[in-house]
């Protein structure tokens, strides 16, 4: 490689309207592209039909971070001008990295109430990127006040409110900390998973937190030149020892979401053997990267000139996907966070 990958060789024209701003009544009736990561192949189905695509002795991998109601809306204390504060990272106790806006006047010792004083808040100071360390305080416990004030921190480009909170969350959502929902498990039902365990698929969770950096445009032209977004996460024993005999057994690793493939190709060593532990990632998958553990994705239909293209770019040749992307398109597939699913084995 010689140093040098423009951006814009993952650009593709996206009609506004495609954008899905609600999600769907029942989640397996998204639509399902399926792609073959080898000829280019493309086909069309329903996401309940995703067992067809897995075979027993595959296994599963699931992200089962929950997202927190991490945007609040308040004022400051001194002027009772409104602010937005967004939670990234929780540091220590009651002090998280969040994001402001507007940014500009909350300067260190302002200070801040939501829900009319339920929840007050000081900035202490000003980090990377203009984010603030903020200090909260309250009474009686920090994630129930937050579930009464807060609000999910849907993606910029979801301009409706969402009617129900829980239809940002995966069904087997568990461990609270991310900013932004693992969106390829939206489809999976309860049932839908019980099907698949029957058939002899084996599931396995991880835990990765996903921050809002995963919203974050691509600035540099060069793709090279990117600095990718940190994110907590965590491979438990059985995971690690699940996937590993599943690979020895000649079954195949299919990851939910670009996150479960991220924490996944962190955890292994060269020769694709996964560790349990946690730990914090910034691994950037691009075309050249050589998978040590993915054979096939699930995922959602992702943003132009972003990371998550790259990503599936790298798993199955960027002619490929943006044919895809194109053919997806021309069928008026519903994209992004609420969007319709894709298959790439």
């Amino acid at each position: 490689m010689n140093g040098v990958m423009p951006k814009s060789d993952y650009y593709f024209d996206l009609p506004r309207e495609l954008i899905a701003q609600d999600p769907l009544e029942d989640r397996s009736s998204s639509r399902l592209l399926a792609l073959d990561k080898h000829t280019g192949a493309v086909s069309h189905h329903v996401f309940r039909d995703i067992g067809e695509f897995l075979r027993p002795g595959d296994c599963l991998v699931l992200n089962n971070t929950r997202v927190i109601p991490a945007r609040l809306l308040g004022v400051r204390e001194d002027t009772g001008a409104h602010v937005e504060v967004l939670l990234l990272k929780r540091l220590e106790g009651d002090v998280w990295e969040t994001l402001v806006k507007p940014g500009k006047k909350c300067r260190p010792g302002a200070r801040l109430s939501f829900g009319e004083g339920l929840l007050q808040a000081e900035v202490l100071e000003v980090v990377e990127e203009g984010n603030r360390r903020i200090r909260f305080t309250y009474e009686g416990i920090f994630e129930e006040v937050l579930d009464r004030l807060g609000e999910m921190p849907l993606p910029p480009y979801i301009t409706h409110k969402l009617q129900d909170k829980n239809r940002y969350q995966t069904v087997y959502a568990r461990y609270e900390g991310s900013a932004a929902a693992p969106t390829a498990g939206l489809h999976f039902t309860r049932e839908l998973l019980a099907q698949l365990q029957e058939k002899g698929i084996n599931i396995a969770f991880v835990t990765l937190h996903v921050g809002l950096g995963t919203f974050r445009p691509v600035k540099e032209d060069n793709v090279l030149e990117h600095h990718m977004h940190s994110e907590y996460f965590q491979v438990p024993e059985e995971t690690a020892a699940l996937i590993n005999r599943t690979k020895a057994e000649g079954g195949r690793i299919v990851c939910v979401g670009t996150t479960s493939c991220r924490t996944l190709e962190s955890a292994a060593d060269e020769d694709g053997v996964v560790k349990a532990g946690s730990g914090v990632t910034d691994i950037f998958i691009y075309p050249g990267y050589r998978f040590r553990v993915l054979d096939a994705l699930i995922t959602n239909f992702h943003l132009p000139e972003s990371t998550l293209v790259m990503l599936v770019s790298a798993l199955a040749g960027r002619e490929n996907v943006l044919n895809a992307y194109g053919e997806a398109v021309r069928e008026r597939y519903r994209f992004f966070s609420f969007g319709d699913a894709m298959i790439i084995s």
